[in-house]
């Protein structure tokens, strides 16, 4: 097990190294300056097709664009938002929450380009059905010769999309705040049972495909955000005179890097900590990575630009909002300086600390929520991925491989389900943005298109 340990961790350092951090930062910022700053200036029109002012039954496509988010969503806000910025804290410090910042204003820009190039270059699968993601836009945008890009996607999409972290910091909650608190020994037994449960959960909803699956998504992530901000707002309130000092701790910190425990990057802290926060950023909101765009593939809508504008509110929500909001209750509670705990446990220390006796079953609620609609949609990017490899009517073995995986994960060490998927998601963040990159410029025209299509309309 420790030999794994130490290959995960090595793989996942060199899938982050210096040429990534390049593509997924300075390609964003550089969609963000080609496109002139669009998902800033056009953020209120986001608001309007969220709301389904321009929704038409009648546009190709499976789901709406309230659908398609929420899916989206379901799967980015998940354990990155209590379990990843627990870990981004625990080692980089206060300043790690800005570095998130930052890859959330640039991923912004980022998810607009790559989820209006999945509607742009919306592909047929074997079964004729229309279908969206990387591998779609890569192989009908850049044509044949760029096909190995869409494998190489789609390879690692399948391994990014299994569930491992979701499924292992939601057996660590549940042995954390519920078995051992009272008296239950955790052993291989206990996470097996844990498993077991989950699979059954997981196989009746995957089963009923993208409908039944965007259908819980859109009912669970709202409320599930609504519940979670309104308890980190309560431990706020109760520690309102901290809340300026660690607010602006952020911002010191990010280039003093005070806090920072982890090896450093380049020979330094800083860059260190400047990484961290990119890799937890990404983790979390998914920019730049590929899995939103397979989702808002599938909106209904024949107006591309429409359904990059919706999916550009993902970052803003995930991070901005739910992250920042984790990140403030570790903070002002101060469990971050006095307990070694780390992940979700690190979280949950914060709810009992602001309402002991009941602040961690009520964290259990949101992350059990969290998680279970995170297991949801990534079986369907998963789906999807093999279904482009090896044919539609093959898709449901990537169900059995799913399954398999929350027993695998519910019975390994956190280290080394987050260096994996830290790895895998990275070497899926190069072909998705290599190939936005190279077709940005038709973004941009199709952006002008749709200017004057608003003005006429």
């Amino acid at each position: 097990m420790e030999t794994l340990e130490l290959f995960f961790k090595n793989f996942s350092d060199l899938a982050w190294g210096l040429p990534l951090l390049i593509l997924l930062i300075g390609g964003g910022l550089y969609l963000l300056v080609l496109s002139k700053f669009l998902p800033f200036r056009f953020f209120g029109h986001a608001l309007n097709v969220l709301r389904g002012k321009y929704d038409d039954p009648d546009d190709p496509g499976e789901i709406s664009h309230f659908k398609a988010l929420t899916t989206a969503l379901s799967s980015t806000i998940g354990m990155g938002n209590i379990a990843g910025v627990a870990l981004a804290i625990a080692i980089g410090g206060p300043g790690a929450m800005f570095w998130m910042w930052v890859s959330a204003i640039v991923g912004m820009s980022t998810k607009f380009f790559t989820c209006t190039l999945a509607i742009m270059y919306r592909g047929k699968d074997s079964n004729g059905e229309l279908q969206g993601g990387p591998m779609y836009f890569i192989r009908e945008g850049l044509g044949k010769r760029w096909k190995p890009l869409a494998v190489g996607f789609s390879l690692f999409g399948m391994l990014g999309a299994l569930p491992v972290v979701n499924v292992n910091q939601l057996k660590q909650a549940i042995n954390d705040i519920i078995l051992i608190p009272n008296g239950v020994e955790v052993n291989f037994n206990t996470n097996l049972i844990i498993a077991v449960v989950l699979v059954t959960l997981t196989t009746i909803v995957i089963l009923g495909g993208l409908k039944r699956i965007s259908t819980i998504a859109s009912k669970l992530v709202p409320s599930m955000v609504i519940l979670y901000f309104v308890l980190v707002l309560v431990i706020l309130v109760l520690h309102i005179d901290v809340v300026p000092k660690y607010f602006m701790l952020i911002f010191s910190d990010a280039f003093a890097a005070n806090n920072y425990h982890g090896d450093p990057f380049f020979g330094g802290v800083l860059g260190a900590l400047v990484l961290l926060g990119i890799r937890r950023g990404a983790f979390s909101n998914e920019a730049g990575i590929g899995t939103a765009p397979m989702a808002h593939g599938a909106a209904k809508t024949d107006e591309p630009v429409r359904e990059g504008l919706v999916a550009m509110l993902g970052p803003a929500i995930d991070t901005l909002v739910v992250c920042t909001l984790t990140a403030l209750a570790i903070l002002v509670t101060g469990v971050w300086q006095n307990t070694s705990d780390n992940g979700v446990t690190l979280t949950a220390s914060a709810f009992a600390d602001a309402m002991p006796g009941f602040g961690q079953y009520l964290l259990m609620i949101c992350v059990f929520i969290f998680s279970i609609s995170s297991l949801f949609s990534y079986s369907y990017y998963g789906t999807k991925c093999l279904s482009f490899l090896i044919g539609a009517k093959h898709k449901h073995y990537y169900n059995y491989f799913y399954i398999l995986s929350i027993i695998l994960a519910a019975t390994t060490p956190f280290s080394m389900m987050i260096n994996f998927i830290d790895g895998v998601f990275a070497l899926m963040a190069i072909p998705t943005m290599v190939s936005t990159i190279i077709m940005a410029p038709r973004v941009v025209k199709e952006i002008k298109a749709y200017q004057q299509r608003l003005k006429q309309s």
